[in-house]
């Protein structure tokens, strides 16, 4: 799959959840696949930090869900935040790691995730569930399970290298999507 491929199915299972999804490129695919929503905070920089700031949301607003869209590399990047979800055991939130083997953001260097399971690092940190799909047909199982899986859940999918060419920019400013984000999240409003 490549992410485009993957994310569809992903952000549809999401439609009724606020959504961090993280720097660059899967900030910009997230919103290439649903169009501009306001409960979708798109990560500018900051690599690594996406998944604390999903804990902070899931933490803040625990009549809402709350799902992260990761890379392998912010993963990678931040793997304390694993043990500090997993320690804090939000019930509303889900962990999606969308596993391309690469730093996508920053030109395509490689990251070890080919040589090691993310999945299981997560399920050891002390995640109640942690998938790993390869398959559309074991996404599309993973993301009918996940209503029901215990919380947190961390899903890693494994997408092809690379980034989807084309992807334009998300136009509006990082303050903006602060100041939306913030008032979608309080008023429950899930798109523009």
């Amino acid at each position: 799959m490549n992410k485009l491929d993957a994310l569809r199915p992903i952000m549809k299972a999401l439609s009724d959840h606020l959504v961090v999804a993280c720097n660059g490129m899967i900030g910009r695919e997230v919103h290439a696949c649903e169009g501009d929503r306001h409960d979708r905070f798109y990560m500018i920089g900051s690599m690594g930090i996406g998944s604390a700031m999903g804990l902070g949301v899931a933490r803040s607003l625990p009549g809402r869900k709350v799902a992260v869209v990761d890379g392998d590399g912010n993963v990678l990047m931040g793997m304390g935040n694993l043990a500090q979800i997993a320690s804090e055991a939000p019930q509303n939130l889900v962990h999606v790691c969308l596993d391309n083997g690469v730093h996508a953001s920053t030109g395509g260097q490689r990251t070890i995730a080919t040589q090691i399971r993310l999945e299981e690092i997560a399920r050891a940190a002390g995640y109640p569930t942690a998938l790993r799909v390869e398959t559309p047909e074991e996404l599309e199982r993973a993301l009918a399970e996940l209503p029901s899986a215990a919380k947190p859940a961390f899903l890693l999918v494994v997408v092809e290298p690379g980034t989807v060419k084309g992807i334009a920019r998300v136009e509006v400013e990082p303050p903006e999507i602060a100041r939306r984000f913030r008032r979608a999240a309080t008023s429950g409003a899930h798109t523009a």
